[in-house]
């Protein structure tokens, strides 16, 4: 019977959708016995209807952990769909799918050995999305919700701009890497200082609703985001006159809803910018921005720490220079680093190797760490350090630590490997932290320097 049921299937469908003659209608009666008169419709609703029981009746079965893991599993065959669109249309679209809720939320607890506390903050661990991603702030709950230990928002300008003409992001995919030129693009500290405040108040919402719940003493990791730290990256206006004002305009509106602050003075896309990377400018851009965080009124927690990201691109001497603004203000942290401008070796030839911007991915790994290590003995240590800049791989991450680095972050390489990346590379990172008999991240930080 079950080749006659197969049968009719094809010669019903062949028949009723080409609208072919009543005689080929009547073929399918002559094979199929009056019960089995089905129409393709209802035997296509039927199977998948069996399917969608099956499965579901089969995942109810399955553990959450599982479940997860098959989840971020399943990304890996998503996302180089992803690369068929321009990079561009690429990256709208993930924070588009990210705002919405349509991306893997970890479920699954991170390795006991990486949690760590920094400024009086617990992160879950130390794995961060670097700003750029998310640059307006659009979808801080789906990505935090991935498994970052923090994620940072940004560049955010005091005014809306448009930031360089398209196309302005290149892929150079043989070597993992990304060159962009942005510019600052930006929908201005207003929409964004909206969003962060709907976000804030959503989660105090939820804390007050747990209330009548029993409540632990113990500090758990997460912020003012929730389960991650956030931290809110503010930059210039292309056109500006006067940087410090746009920066101090950007603490005032911002810095209530973020778990750290950031000054980016190193993207090489707006003109000038690196320029306050000179000691005279950057003392004198600091010491205004610290002024107006510490003006405004904070609770018990205190203010916001405060970090500057700076570039690969520099001399030993700026280096010194930076250290030494650091050290003196006593600045929370440093980013190490932003993109390069330069062209290492590995990608001279390259489809688009040529186009101005800045360089990020794998080809940044070692300019990036060689600087990392630079400031972290020029500092002696005293300064949390960020290690940023091609970091692809557990291995990666847990060399920027040795170097020096607190805490790491990503970009590139999440743009090219989606979500499955994240819980990669803990898991590898945590394998490298036992391999060589550390207990915690902090105590592999600057291992290379002992």
């Amino acid at each position: 019977m079950a080749w006659r049921i197969r049968s009719a299937a094809l010669l019903w469908r062949n028949a009723y959708s080409t609208k072919a003659s009543s005689s080929a209608q009547e073929a399918v009666k002559r094979i199929l016995p009056p019960k089995y008169r089905l129409t393709w419709g209802r035997l296509l609703t039927g199977a998948l209807l069996g399917l969608g029981i099956g499965g579901g009746a089969y995942v109810s079965t399955v553990d959450e952990a599982t479940f997860c893991g098959w989840l971020f599993t399943g990304t890996k065959f998503v996302n180089p769909l992803f690369r068929l669109l321009d990079p561009e249309d690429a990256h709208q679209f993930a924070i588009w799918a990210a705002a919405r809720g349509l991306v893997p939320r970890e479920k699954r607890p991170d390795p006991a050995i990486l949690e760590i506390e920094v400024w009086g903050r617990k992160f879950s661990n130390p794995i961060g999305l670097a700003a750029g991603f998310d640059k307006s702030a659009e979808a801080v709950e789906g990505l935090l919700g991935m498994g970052f230990g923090f994620m940072e928002v940004g560049s955010v300008t005091p005014i809306p701009q448009e930031g360089n003409p398209k196309p302005r992001v290149f892929r150079l995919p043989e070597q993992g890497a990304i060159i962009n030129r942005y510019g600052f693009n930006s929908e201005g500290i207003v929409v964004v200082a909206k969003r962060l405040g709907a976000q804030h108040g959503k989660r105090k919402l939820a804390e007050t609703s747990n209330t009548t719940m029993p409540q632990s003493t113990e500090q758990k990791p997460g912020g003012k985001a929730g389960p991650g730290i956030l931290g809110v990256n503010i930059g210039k206006n292309k056109m500006s006159e006067d940087a410090a004002a746009d920066y101090v305009q950007g603490v005032h509106t911002l810095s209530q809803f973020a778990d750290y602050l950031v000054i980016n003075v190193s993207s090489p896309n707006t003109p000038g910018l690196r320029k306050l990377q000179g000691r005279k400018q950057l003392k004198d851009l600091v010491k205004k921005v610290l002024s107006a965080r510490d003006e405004m009124q904070w609770g018990e927690e205190g203010p916001p720490p405060l970090l500057v990201k700076i570039a690969p691109d520099l001399s030993k001497q700026d280096l010194a220079d930076i250290a030494a603004v650091a050290l003196t203000l006593r600045l929370d942290g440093l980013i190490i680093s932003n993109t390069t401008i330069s062209r290492p070796d590995s990608v001279i030839g390259l489809p688009h190797a040529d186009e101005m911007g800045g360089l990020s991915g794998k080809p940044l790994f070692k300019l990036s760490t060689d600087v990392l290590k630079e400031m972290y003995q020029l500092t002696r240590g005293r300064i949390t350090l960020i290690g940023c800049g091609g970091i692809s791989s557990g291995e990666d991450a847990y060399r920027k630590i040795r170097a020096g680095a607190t805490l790491v972050q990503l970009y590139s390489a999440f743009a090219y490997e989606g979500p499955a990346l994240i819980p990669q590379i803990k898991t590898e990172l945590a394998a490298c932290l036992e391999r060589d008999g550390f207990k915690s991240i902090q105590e592999a930080v600057g291992a290379d320097f002992r």
